[in-house]
């Protein structure tokens, strides 16, 4: 079922959803219920570990325990979902969120490795005119669960033996304006006795630079990507006026040389190479120029088209020029292959346009039961 069809997720008239705990509040709520402290940690495990969308199925709770949970609290995972299959074995999900809105997360397969590109925010801040997700404007901020539930809803979904591999907050919305949900998201997703145990160095944030917030992210231990795209303050005006007006590149490369980076550890630098805006080698020599003594790696990401944008997407002899330049400066970079285009599933097409809803944007393989 797809689109205004799909029923949103159940919901009971009252109690606490207990897909919202931490340990303090999960804590708090064993203490209310007069319970042993240990059951704080089962009631997370069988949440997030073992992902059960029933109370019932806490086998590890007397038949008593969980009635009485039941009577005050539910989980309120997602019914059902839509999932989009590229011909490259890309996986789009859209996740319907209790108040109607669409979320979109990416599975993407590559090498031995399985990334799950998460989301935080629907729609975003941010209006970068090479992002489909820019165009919807911010709706609103996720909540700590609901970047977590992507990764349940997810995992519900894979085959026998598959496991994810990465994390990338990478998807839609900008991470660092959502900061306090997106770090209560990280600590359920890495912490290894109740949470889904990831470890934080295989997890990568990515933003599109908030400047004064990127020291915050080295205490969540993840890995730190800056989107840059640009190397002058009038080109970066033109591709990402909003975040470059608050935080012009020379604010933004002073705080990436001050990130506390951990030992063994690189930034990455994220840029989109536009057709005849950003492309050329004068830009990768500024590039290599602004880089100059950051221990880094760059990302170049060709742009991925979708429809309605007037930018396009560069030759391949373009994109291998720009790389060689970077290359013969000395740094790694890498070109991103591109992943889920036909799905609108790549880098920078998360997203619905106006009058076209995420859901229905295309007609599914598959969704969940």
């Amino acid at each position: 079922m797809t689109g205004s069809d799909q029923p949103r997720r159940r919901q009971p008239a009252e109690g606490m959803d207990l897909l919202t705990l931490d340990l303090a509040s999960a804590e708090q709520l064993v203490r209310d219920l007069g319970w042993p402290r240990y059951h704080a940690q089962q009631i997370l495990r069988w949440v997030y570990r073992k992902r059960v969308r029933e109370i019932g199925a806490m086998t590890d709770l007397s038949k008593s325990q969980r009635s009485r949970l039941a009577a005050i609290a539910w989980i309120g995972r997602t019914d059902t979902s839509d999932i989009l299959h590229s011909e490259d074995g890309t996986s789009k999900f859209l996740l319907r969120l209790q108040d109607g809105l669409i979320v979109e997360t990416v599975l993407i397969p590559d090498s031995g490795r399985l990334t799950l590109c998460l989301s935080s925010q629907v729609g975003c801040t941010f209006d970068c005119g090479f992002c489909l997700t820019g165009r919807m404007g911010l709706k609103r901020n996720l909540k700590a669960h609901e970047i977590v539930e992507q990764v349940l809803t997810v995992q519900d979904h894979l085959e026998p033996g598959q496991r994810v591999t990465n994390l990338v907050l990478m998807g839609m919305g900008e991470p660092l304006a959502n900061l306090d949900a997106v770090g209560q998201a990280v600590t359920c997703l890495t912490n290894a006795t109740w949470g889904l145990g990831f470890p934080a160095r295989r997890m990568t944030l990515s933003t599109a630079g908030l400047a004064p917030r990127l020291r915050e992210v080295a205490a969540l231990g993840v890995n730190l990507a800056v989107s840059l795209n640009a190397t002058t303050n009038a080109q970066r005006d033109a591709l990402m006026p909003a975040v470059n007006r608050l935080h012009p590149l020379e604010d933004l490369m002073a705080a990436c040389r001050d990130y506390p980076l951990p030992p063994r550890r690189r930034l990455t630098f994220e840029y989109v190479l536009l057709a005849g805006v950003n492309d050329r080698e004068q830009d990768a020599r500024r590039l290599a120029k602004l880089l100059n003594g950051i221990r880094c790696k760059v990302n170049l990401i060709p742009f991925n088209e979708f429809p309605g944008s007037a930018f396009r997407r560069p030759d391949d002899t373009e994109v291998l020029r720009f790389q060689s330049v970077l290359r013969q400066a000395g740094f790694d970079a890498f070109i991103r292959k591109s992943m889920g285009r036909d799905v609108l599933g790549a880098c920078g097409q998360l997203g619905s346009l106006p009058g076209r809803p995420a859901a229905v944007a295309f007609t599914p393989v598959g969704a969940a039961t």
